[in-house]
This record gives structure tokens, sequence and C-alpha cells, in this order.
């Protein structure tokens, strides 16, 4: 095995599959990437058993072959590589890498004894990767952090028609996207499906460059070993499904004769970072809205307040108050990427709705909804 590349090409396809390493692994060949040299092409591919990552990129070929080594100390190395052509070869056991005056030797891993990576699943649909790379982001800040519910840390995928819906919760907040996607022969009909959500920002965010990614399925959410497939631009990666799915959000997002509050989205997010700076830890942000057109932030307790006064319109009520976790309100409100925000609003301790405000003049074209709980307990 003997090959040549530019280390800029080598270090990019390199991080990409070592994406996929797990943090720690009582299996050694796990901490492993493969790399496989054939007919001018270099293949780097990763595996822990609930995702895969493999990329082809071009290289220049002397003798075919593939080797296993340590996946970070590889990457560790790419990083330090003077930026020339890197020289690597098989020599023995050891992975030579020799580039602008620098040489590395590796020890290899047992190639017989890395799992076979697992067949893509068929083509499902097509989606525009910078599109689903943003409505990914919009909606992984509500998934759960903690596993204590798995289900929970994941985002929810339901491809029905022409539309994709991605939505994700952590009990607290719930926030939901509607995109467009190009179905394929039986991908006219839903499915829905649970994806690790941290590994699916990742992916989404690594393949946002791509122009279209390609989606394949083989099962869904709640049958063991279901995979979900994402292959563009060279890059092509696995990722096993979550049992179980999220509740249903369509009877939470219908509020009953809610008062309705705008407010300019950037002026509201710069307001709850200021008030917020005096407000202990998971303490609330108080907004009292005024059917007089403002809006007034408070947080704090005793000497220790501040707060902030902005313009807003409300209608449905003359005055209405809500609070909320100042983290969880800012999130929201840097998901939308509309200059003015709307509030659905059902009063203290309830569900309140963000989306955002049709009305404006550059009103986003997406269908985003956070919903977020008003804390019951005002001060």
């Amino acid at each position: 095995m003997e090959f040549r590349i530019e280390r800029s090409a080598l270090a990019e396809a390199v991080a990409w599959a070592a994406k996929s390493l797990p943090a720690r692994s009582p299996v050694p060949v796990l901490g492993g990437l493969m790399l496989d040299v054939r007919e001018g092409r270099l293949s780097i591919s990763g595996f822990d058993y609930e995702a895969s990552a493999n990329i082809e990129v071009p290289a220049e070929t002397q003798a075919a072959g593939r080797v296993l080594v340590l996946g970070r100390r590889l990457l560790d190395i790419c990083r330090v590589l003077p930026d020339a052509v890197v020289a690597c070869a098989l020599e023995g056991t050891r992975f030579t890498m020799e580039g602008g005056g620098t040489r590395f030797g590796l020890s290899t891993l047992p190639t017989e004894e890395y799992p076979a990576l697992p067949e893509l699943p068929a083509s499902h649909g097509t989606v525009d990767a910078a599109e689903f790379a943003a409505a990914v982001a919009q909606v992984e800040m509500a998934a759960a952090r903690d596993d204590s519910l798995p289900v929970l840390t994941g985002i929810q995928l339901r491809l029905e028609g022409g539309s994709m819906t991605l939505a994700a919760s952590d009990r607290y907040r719930y926030a939901v996207r509607t995109m467009p996607w190009k179905p394929e022969g039986t991908g006219s009909e839903a499915v829905e499906m649970v994806v690790p959500g941290r590994r699916l920002t990742e992916i989404s965010r690594s393949l946002a460059k791509s122009g279209l990614i390609r989606i394949g399925l083989n099962g869904s959410s709640g049958s063991k070993g279901g995979l979900i497939a994402f292959e563009g631009a060279g890059m092509r990666t696995t990722l096993r499904l979550l049992e179980g799915r999220l509740p249903r959000y369509d009877k939470l997002f219908a509020l009953d004769g809610p008062a309705v509050a705008v407010t300019q989205r950037e002026a509201l997010a710069d307001a709850v970072r200021r008030v917020a700076v005096v407000a202990e830890p998971n303490s609330p942000i108080r907004l009292d809205f005024s059917a007089r057109g403002t809006v007034l932030l408070q947080a704090g307790y005793e000497d220790d307040i501040a707060s902030q006064q902005l313009t807003a319109t409300l209608t449905g009520a003359d005055d209405l108050a809500v609070a909320f976790n100042p983290a969880y309100l800012l999130e929201a409100l840097t998901s939308f990427s509309g200059s003015r925000v709307r509030f659905e609003l059902l009063g203290a301790g309830q569900r309140a709705l963000l989306s955002g405000d049709p009305d404006a003049d550059d009103a986003s074209r997406d269908d985003h909804r956070h919903l977020l709980m008003s804390v019951r307990q005002l001060s």
C-alpha cells in the first residue's frame, strides 16, 4: 500500500471520518480508521456499531491496499504535518507518513478484526444540504442533553409527500420545522423515525456545502436495527435509529384563544442577554406585555435587579405577564431569522408558542415554531 496526497485534503477527510469514532471503547479496533487505497482513490472509514462514516478523495496511488490505524492519533498527525504533499506507505506492520521533511510512523491494528460497515439503505429521497443543516440547527437546541430518556436526545424526522418535518423536545420546550424535500420511488409514503440529535447535527453541518443530500432508510423508529443514511459529495454516513417516538405536538401547539404579542426579535434577544446577567441560575426572566405598546423585561431579586423596556404590540388582552427560563428563551429567539417574533400566550405557567411574524417585510418562508413552557410563579 502506497499513496501520495495533499496534506489539507488528507486532514479534511480524516477529520470528517473521525466524527464517527467513539469517545471511549473497550474494543480497540473501533478506535481505528480504515484507509483503503485503490485506482487513484483513498477511502477512509470509521464505525462504532452506532454510526459509520466513509469518505472518498482523489489520491496518487502507487500500490493498492488497506490499513487500520488509531483514528485520533492519525488526526493529530494530520493537524501538525507541514502543508505539503504527504507520502504514505505501509512498511511491514508500520504505517508511515512523510511530508515537508517530517516523518511519522504509526503502529497498525488488525484489519481482520474490524467489523464490516453496514450496507447503505435504499435511497428514499434528496434534500438541499444547506437548508437541511439550517433546519437541524433550529430544532436541535430543544433536544434533551441527558440520556435518562434516550428518545428525547433525538431529532424526529417525518417524511410525507414532498415535505420533511424535524422536531425535538426535552419536555420543557418543543421545536418543529417543516421544509421541502424530494422523495424517490416509495419515498412519498409517510415514514417517521428518531435520529440521534448530536450526531445528526454534526452530519448536517459537515454536509452543508455538498449541494444535495441523498437520504436512505432501513426500518423506522421502534424497529430494532433501523438505519438512516446520508450521502453527498463523496461522503457517506449511517446512524442507528433510536427506539420510540416523541410526544405528538399537534395538540400542544393548538392554543385556545391566545393573546398575541409581536416585537423585534434581535432587540428582545439583546435585552434578554442584558437583563439575565443579574438572574441566579435557573431564575426566570419576566416579560410584562402591555396593550399600550410595550414589553418590560425584569430579572433578579431584592437589590440585584435589572429591567429594560421595548416596543411591542399586544392583541387579545390588555396586559399579560409571563416568565421564562432565560437560556431557553434566548435559544428560541436565536433559532429564528426574521426581524420580528410572534408570541401566542395563554398566561403564566402555561404554554407559549413562538413563530416568525408573517406580516414582517423579511418574513422567513420556513415553517418553524418553538413551544416554551412559561414559569408559573412570577415575582
